[in-house]
């Protein structure tokens, strides 16, 4: 195989040797036909070019006449325009020099009218900044004053008793000897307020009496006036004994001496603070309380510490003390506040005043300068239109003459430029045209070179072939050698694998060995095992057994104890809404009535007799003013269902008669102004709407007179030109909505002669064309327009159709200028000039153009592929 191999080796040496002379071959053919292609080339190049020069060069002349010609016109229009230009320039001297006398005239009034402007504008400008500046502080002022007059207030009503205490303070009875509110008549020092609060307890929120009789009394007048509870300090004249109160650490005060109390309370307050000390924080508290269990500290926030008894957490309702004592800070401070504002609301109306004379002076001086301003801007004005209607007219003049020297230069380099052309057109076309040159050496060079290619691809397929042989020789004798190779491997693998098995099964005797004597030791393990787990089984049985019994007893335990916490809970909470209820009652009583709870109840309670309606006494009135016999309503005895409807009624009337608003004056003013403003754009939108609408009347009108005209001129030279283009035949324009000419459509009904059918749809091609062109030349007729451009309108008619059409060209050059981009020859002949675009040899367009004239001896004839 592999002598064959080497055999098959130098046949492929010999078929490449081949292929290389073939493809030299095919190199040089190719070579000889790519120079025979490009002499071929330049010679039809060469010719090309001669006839384009030709054409190139008839244009120019042509285009040098035209300018030339037109270039004269252009001289006459230039220089008389130049000469009325100048005119111009003349009369508006005059009027300039004129004019210009009254400026100095003028001057003599303003000399000194912008510094008293500027002056008045200066002062007016810093009383403006300085009423801004007041403006700003009158309502910072008036916020202040609002702010802690309604703090003052809303702290005082907080003072005020809602319960039995606020009873006895408002009742005034002097056999029960009160003194007043016990945070009215005690004084502390700042900042322990909190801390003074917690140390007397309910005290703090107390009424002072005089004495044991008073108090008594009292207790018995409120329980009698059902009037609820309140906390009594009983005044006395006794001293208090300090002598056994140890020494403080620094850090802590005594509570009594923070606080002073009128000489019939001293006795009273102190055993309310005995032995009583203040800290700054529980830690010292803490501290005081271990050293001194005797004593009680309390913090500055307000906690309370002592040795059976606690008591503080977070910040809770402030106490009457505190309240007290911030009512006598919002006091001072709108007192502050109310000063502020007078002084404010003096200098506020000292300087509005000021500045009210001080913009009327600048008024003034505005006015005056405007004046004087108008008439020098009305002179000035005058001058500048007068200057630059001088400048313009000279400029124009100048710049006229510049283009009628430029235009009879341009005309004379043309004249000359002309001549010269003419006598090379005049050479150019005596000279003989080339023909173009022999291709029979290009063909047989081509020839020469498709045979050179045929035998280049024989080669390499003889090349290809013997490739494949010599590849699958070699695979051959390959693939043998590794069959070899492997069996050899598969002898070696088989003898190696005999010899470990016979090591594995003396290796698997002394394992079974082994696993013997292993399996008697587990089973001896086992059966320890098994006496080791009953035991512990038996043991987790008395362990569970006794856990359960402890989790049914906590259960048990647990739901008691649920029942019971729930029962409290209840208790607290019916207690807490009954409280927070009460509260409620008492804060709506003195918001919405205004009165205290006692006078309340005293005055509108169920023991007092309840007055006749307003219903009631309406209807008696009615009554009475007609005459009739009536008995005037008697007050009634308490129904609460009645009464809280009649308390509905008067809330819904209250709720519909709305809020109170201290600014209604000032909304209802700016309102009204408005109104009166929107009032006013609303009458000028009815006039400018009113205005428009007859606007549009007028455009509607002339929009129908315009398109009515329009269309019976379009439709009668419609019929017109559609007979010309179908000579027998019927054309016409039918509106759809002849009474609604502004929103009609327009159809077109085409009858070609022989035809019965006014469809367009139904007509061919060429007769579909035709129609379009008819309606668009009848909207020329109709509307003429200097120019018109059509591009292939022609493209789909026969020779018959298209001399109708070319003729109603004709026509319609008389009037307007064509522009036709065309491929019939038909419509190129009635042309004035051609112009076309053609690709040389070298790949670059040039445009061509060819000027037909109308004498048929001198008519340029241009062949039609070359357009």
């Amino acid at each position: 195989i592999r002598e064959d191999e080497l055999q098959l080796a130098d046949d492929l040496e010999q078929a490449k040797q081949a292929l290389q002379e073939a493809v030299t071959e095919r190199q040089r053919g190719e070579r000889e036909l790519a120079d025979a292609e490009r002499a071929l080339v330049a010679a039809a190049r060469a010719v090309a070019d001669r006839r384009e020069g030709l054409a190139k060069l008839a244009g120019q002349v042509n285009a040098l006449r035209s300018r030339a010609s037109a270039g004269g016109d252009e001289i006459a229009r230039i220089g008389a325009s130049a000469s009325q230009a100048r005119e111009r320039a003349w009369a508006a001297r005059a009027q300039l020099d004129a004019a210009s006398g009254e400026v100095g005239e003028l001057d003599e009034g303003e000399l000194d009218l912008d510094a008293r402007h500027e002056a008045a504008l200066a002062k007016h400008q810093a009383c403006a900044q300085r009423l801004t500046e007041l403006i700003a502080e009158h309502r910072a002022a008036e916020r202040e004053r609002s702010t802690w007059a309604a703090r003052r207030d809303a702290l005082a009503m907080g003072l005020k008793r809602k319960d039995g205490a606020g009873a006895l303070l408002a009742d005034g009875d002097q056999e029960l000897g009160v003194l007043g509110a016990v945070a009215a008549l005690l004084s502390v020092q700042p900042g322990h307020e909190a801390a003074l609060t917690a140390a007397l307890g309910a005290a703090a929120d107390a009424v002072a009496v005089s004495s044991s009789a008073g108090a008594g009394a009292a207790l018995r007048k409120l329980k009698a006036a059902d009037g609820g509870r309140a906390g009594l300090l009983i005044a006395g004249t006794g001293a208090y004994d300090r002598s056994g109160w140890p020494n403080l650490p620094a850090g802590a005060w005594w509570a009594l001496d923070l606080v002073t109390a009128p000489p019939s309370l001293q006795a009273a307050v102190a055993g309310a603070l005995d032995r009583v000390a203040v800290v700054a924080g529980l830690a010292d508290a803490e501290r005081l309380i271990a050293e001194y269990p005797d004593l009680r500290a309390v913090t500055s926030d307000g906690d309370v510490l002592g040795q059976y008894w606690a008591a503080g957490g977070s910040s809770s309702t402030p106490s009457a003390l505190e309240v007290q004592a911030a009512v006598d800070e919002a006091e001072q401070q709108a007192a502050e506040a109310v000063a502020t504002f007078d002084r404010l609301e003096a200098e506020l109306v000292r300087v509005r005043a000021e500045e009210a004379q001080l913009k009327a002076a600048v008024a003034g001086t505005l006015s005056d300068l405007n004046e004087s301003d108008a008439r020098l801007n009305a002179v000035a004005e005058r001058l500048a239109q007068l200057a630059q209607a001088e400048r313009s007219a000279i400029g124009e003049a100048d710049r006229l003459e510049l283009a009628r020297q430029a235009a009879e230069q341009a005309r004379e380099k043309d004249l000359a430029g002309l001549v010269e052309l003419e006598e090379r057109l005049r050479l150019a076309e005596s000279e003989p045209t080339e023909e173009q040159p022999p291709v029979e050496d290009r063909d047989a060079r081509a020839a020469a070179v498709a045979a050179s290619r045929q035998a280049e691809m024989d080669a390499r397929l003889s090349v290809r072939t013997q490739e494949e042989r010599v590849r699958a020789m070699s695979g051959r004798a390959e693939q043998l050698l590794r069959a070899a190779q492997a069996e050899r491997e598969a002898r070696a693998r088989d003898e190696a694998a005999r010899q470990r098995r016979a090591r594995g099964a003396v290796v698997a005797g002394a394992v079974r060995a082994a696993a013997q004597r292993a399996i008697g030791k587990l089973d001896e393990a086992l059966q320890r095992a098994r006496a080791e787990r009953d035991q512990i089984q038996a043991a987790r049985a008395e362990r569970e057994q006794a856990l359960s019994a402890a989790r049914t007893a906590v259960r048990e335990l647990g739901g008691e104890l649920a029942q019971l916490t729930d029962a409290v809970h209840r208790d607290e909470v019916a207690r807490a809404e009954q409280r927070l209820r009460i509260e409620q009652l008492e804060a709506r009583a003195a918001d919405e009535y205004g009165i205290e709870v006692a006078a309340l109840l005293a005055e509108y309670g169920s023991d007092q007799p309840v007055p006749p309606s307003a219903l009631e006494l309406a209807e008696y009135q009615q009554a009475a003013d007609r005459g009739e016999m009536v008995v005037a309503p008697q007050p009634g005895e308490f129904d609460r269902r009645t009464l809280e409807r009649r308390a509905g009624r008067a809330e819904r009337d209250l709720a519909l008669l709305g809020k109170v608003n201290p600014l209604a004056l000032e909304e209802f003013a700016a309102l009204e102004e408005r109104h009166q403003f929107l009032s006013t754009q609303l009458e000028d939108l009815k006039n400018t709407r009113r205005d428009l609408l007859t606007v549009v009347k007028e455009v509607d009108e002339r929009i129908l007179e315009v398109f009515t005209a329009a269309y019976h001129d379009v439709a009668r030279e419609f019929e017109i030109v559609f007979a010309t283009l179908f000579p027998g035949g019927e054309g016409k324009l039918v509106l759809t909505e002849p009474d609604d000419m502004l929103l009609t459509g327009i159809e077109v009904e085409a009858r070609p002669p022989g035809k019965k059918v006014k469809r367009l749809s139904l007509l061919s091609g060429g007769e579909r064309s035709l129609t379009a062109v008819a309606m668009l030349v009848a909207i020329f007729r109709a509307r003429p327009s200097p120019f018109y451009v059509m591009d292939e309108v022609e493209a789909a008619l026969d020779d018959v159709n298209l001399g109708r059409l070319v003729g109603l060209i004709g026509e319609l050059r008389s009037s307007s200028q064509l522009i036709i981009i065309t491929h019939q020859k038909r419509t190129m002949e009635v042309a004035d000039a051609l112009y076309g675009v053609t690709m040389r040899g070298d790949g670059i367009t040039q445009v061509i153009s060819q000027r037909l004239r109308d004498s048929s001896d001198d008519r340029a004839e241009a062949e039609p592929a070359s357009v």
